[in-house]
This record gives structure tokens, C-alpha cells and sequence, in this order.
């Protein structure tokens, strides 16, 4: 991959980790892989909705060689703290175990545990240095790391991982029928790999969307994920856009897991929506069934008293579907300024109605929604804290910057050395490249 001016700093950061804690990666291989930016639906995923997504210039880059043997040892930048994670293949901790909760380590373990539980016998470990700038909430930083370390182990242990990332333009790729083997169907059954990992071994309740979207994110492109027959397909925006760019908005706040967070809260009254509706006879598998108006307003009518958080969650959902096809053809024709509407749209649903953002992250889109050029805000990922995100015109990009300068720091002073602005790309979700 050509490289730019931060892969070449991250590869000197690889270097200098490698030396500093005896580390051995010369002759061997750099995977970075993407953050990610939702379109829509964000907390679509666990729900059962359509998604659209972009992979975004924020990465963890990955340095590593095989190093001959049954272990894994591995060092990051971004938690020093926790010293070389070091185990022998096959030999973690427990699931969900207290040893672990606090550390990175988790995230390596548990791909060890989920891949020796599906039948993939590792044999050669790795050696590996790791540096991330991705914000530590919104965009995706666990979920790009778990496709890493899969990908990276699968490669040094000749595991076929599919072409992933690589299907050209408009094409799509549908899933195979069958469990996973050692040797993949398909590149979907990654994502499956490590939401488990989140899912089984962390106890994170994530859905898709996140492994998703880094996974095959594509250069200048929209990834489009369809459920029903999990497929993707790429699109690229019409020629008639506007110059925009993609802002993420980091509040400099840390993030706790999915687990301990109010995703959990939201994920859990979602689902307990749902059996109430098929108990009450209603035909439904999850709350992105809920897409005619009749029924919808049925079960509004039916519900709205005796549940009504559980119907505010359905009223973002029901109403961002119905959102969802409206911003994929303004995409598809380049009409970027109602794409940034209803980013916006979204963004309000998800405040008032899923109840997921938090007071940072609200701020930072009160300090932007009114620049002129800001096409539309939210607030990005899991909820609570982390990073809002906004669509903005080229040309205001510098005022929004210092609309925010003015505004964080000021009504946040907890967090003035902490948060940052990124203007981001579209890139590829994974590359790879010889040290």
C-alpha cells in the first residue's frame, strides 16, 4: 500500500514499541485496518435494519511476523499499562472472567477462545506491536482491532480469510451456507468471528454493523449491508456531489465497554419489545419488521401508555427505516446536502427518542449544528460518550473547527486538553504491507 505521512509515523511509533519491549517484528508485515462512519441505522444492527457506512482515515495498525512458536505475544502503544500480552495458543481465561476485564488482552484472548471454539486449530503464534488513533468511542476501535488480530492469526496459519475488501464496484457477496470451518466460505464469517468474541467472551452485546463496515469498507465508496440475505454491495455517491468532508467530533471522554453502557440497557429493551409483540400476536422477529404504517400506528396505539420507553425505542427505529431508503438515493444521485438532513433527523431520534447520546457529545453538536456549511450532526457509535460526528461542506470545515475551539472547552472544561476534530476520508477498510 502507498504509504501516507501517519502510516510512516505509526511505523516508526511500531518500531520504537518494538525495540522498547524486546519485540521481534523486522521481516514481517504492517495490517492497518479502518475505523468506521455510520450513515444509517446507527443501533440498527441489533434491531434487524439495512446498513450504510463508509470506512474513515482513523486506524490501528498492527506490526507482526510468526515467531515459530504455540504463543502470542503482543504490546500496544495506547495501553502501556498492561505490559506484553503474552499466552500460549489455546490456553486463555475463562470467558467474562474478572482477570481480564480491565485489560486490552481481553480482545486477543477471547479471539483465541472464540477460534479454538469454532475448530480453528492454531499452530504458529505471532509476534506483534500495536498504535491506534482511532477516538475511544464512536468509531469503532474494538471492532476494527478484533478483524485485525483475526485476519493477522489466520495469515500466519495459512487460514484463507476470502477476498476481503476486494470485490469490485456494485457487486455483492452473499453468504454460503454453513458453519465456520478451517477453511472460511466466506469473508462474512469473520464478522460473525468477531462479534462472538465481543458478544460470548467480553460480554459486549454488539451487533454487526461495526466488523462490518471495517471489514469491507472500499476507497471512495458507500458499504451497503443487506440482512435478509447478508449481502454488500458498494456505492459509489453520484457525480453531482458537493465537496464534503466527514468531521468526527472526539469529546475527549473515555468510553466504557458496550457491557457497562446504556447499549446494553437500550439492546435488552429492544428485544423485550419484541417478545411482548409476539405475545401479544403480532408477527414480528425484531423491531425493523415494523415497517408499515398500519402496523406501526397499531402498535403504538396498543402500547403507548402501558410501554412507553419501549415505543420510543420503536419510533426511532420504525422511523429511521423509513429514513434510510430516502438518504440511500440521495446518495446514490449525489445529493449530499439531504444526506447530511437526515444524518441530522437521525441524530434528534436518537437523543430524544432512543435516549442513547450523552451531554458531550450533544455539545459538540449544539457547537456545530449552526456554522454555516454543516450539513448535519449526531452523535456516532454506542452512546453516552465518545465521539458526534458531522457532514460538512469543504470551504467550513476551518469554522467549524473553531466553532468548536470556542464552544467544548468552554461548556466542558473537564475535557479542553483532551478533545480534537478529525477530518476524515473514505478509505479502504483493511491493507496490508511487507516491513
Amino acid at each position: 500500500m502507498e504509504l501516507t505521512k501517519e502510516d510512516r509515523g505509526a511505523w516508526e511509533k511500531l518500531g520504537q514499541l518494538a525495540r522498547e519491549n524486546d519485540i521481534r517484528i523486522a521481516g514481517g508485515k504492517v495490517r492497518r485496518t479502518s475505523s468506521r462512519f455510520c450513515l444509517g441505522v446507527e443501533h440498527g444492527d441489533y434491531n434487524g435494519t439495512e446498513l450504510f457506512g463508509v470506512g474513515t482515515d482513523r486506524f490501528i495498525w498492527l506490526a507482526y511476523r510468526p515467531n515459530g512458536t504455540n504463543k502470542v505475544r503482543l504490546f500496544s502503544g495506547n495501553f502501556p499499562q498492561d505490559g506484553r500480552i503474552e499466552y500460549t495458543i489455546g490456553s486463555v481465561p475463562a470467558p467474562k472472567s474478572a482477570a481480564v476485564a480491565e485489560t486490552w488482552g481481553r480482545f486477543p484472548y477471547g479471539i483465541d477462545y472464540i477460534l479454538q471454539r469454532e475448530g480453528f486449530r492454531l499452530k504458529q503464534g505471532l509476534d506483534g506491536v500495536l498504535f491506534g488513533n482511532i477516538p475511544g468511542g464512536g468509531m469503532s476501535r474494538s471492532a476494527s482491532l478484533c478483524v485485525n488480530l483475526i485476519l493477522s492469526l489466520f495469515e500466519v496459519n495459512d487460514i484463507e480469510a476470502g477476498r476481503v475488501g476486494l470485490a469490485p464496484p456494485q457487486s455483492r457477496v452473499g453468504e454460503q451456507s454453513g458453519g465456520a470451518s478451517p477453511t472460511l466460505q466466506t469473508p462474512l464469517q469473520v464478522v460473525d468471528l468477531a462479534q462472538a468474541v465481543e458478544n460470548d467472551y467480553i460480554g459486549s452485546p454488539c451487533g454487526k454493523l461495526d466488523q462490518t463496515m471495517v471489514l469491507f469498507a472500499k476507497e471512495g465508496m458507500g458499504t451497503y449491508y443487506n440482512p435478509k440475505d447478508r449481502s454488500i454491495e458498494y456505492v459509489p455517491i453520484g457525480s453531482g456531489a458537493i465537496d464534503f468532508r466527514i468531521v468526527v467530533l472526539d469529546t475527549g471522554t473515555d468510553r466504557p465497554g458496550l457491557e457497562k453502557a446504556t447499549y446494553a440497557v437500550r439492546r435488552r429493551e429492544c428485544e423485550e419489545f419484541v417478545g411482548i409483540l409476539q405475545k401479544a400476536g403480532f408477527g414480528i422477529t425484531c423491531l425493523a419488521d415494523v415497517k408499515d404504517d398500519t402496523l406501526y400506528h397499531r402498535i403504538m396505539d396498543q402500547f403507548g401508555k402501558s410501554h412507553p420507553h419501549h415505543c420510543d425505542r420503536l419510533n426511532y427505529i420504525f422511523h429511521a427505516q423509513q429514513r434510510f431508503y430516502k438518504m440511500m438515493d440521495a446518495w446514490r444521485v449525489g445529493d449530499i446536502e439531504t444526506v447530511g438532513a437526515i444524518f441530522r433527523q437521525d441524530g434528534l431520534g436518537l437523543r430524544d427518542d432512543y435516549k442513547i447520546s450523552g451531554p458531550e457529545l450533544e455539545t459538540m453538536c449544539d457547537a456545530v449544528r449552526t456554522v454555516p456549511g454543516v450539513l448535519g450532526e449526531r452523535m456516532l457509535g454506542g452512546g453516552d460518550k465518545g465521539a458526534s460526528g458531522a457532514l460538512v461542506r469543504a470551504e467550513s470545515v476551518e469554522a467549524v473547527k473553531k466553532a468548536v475551539d470556542a464552544a467544548y472547552p468552554r461548556s466542558r472544561p473537564a475535557y479542553k486538553d483532551k478533545y480534537a476534530a478529525h477530518v476524515c476520508k473514505v478509505v479502504d477498510g483493511v491493507r496490508v504491507c511487507d516491513l
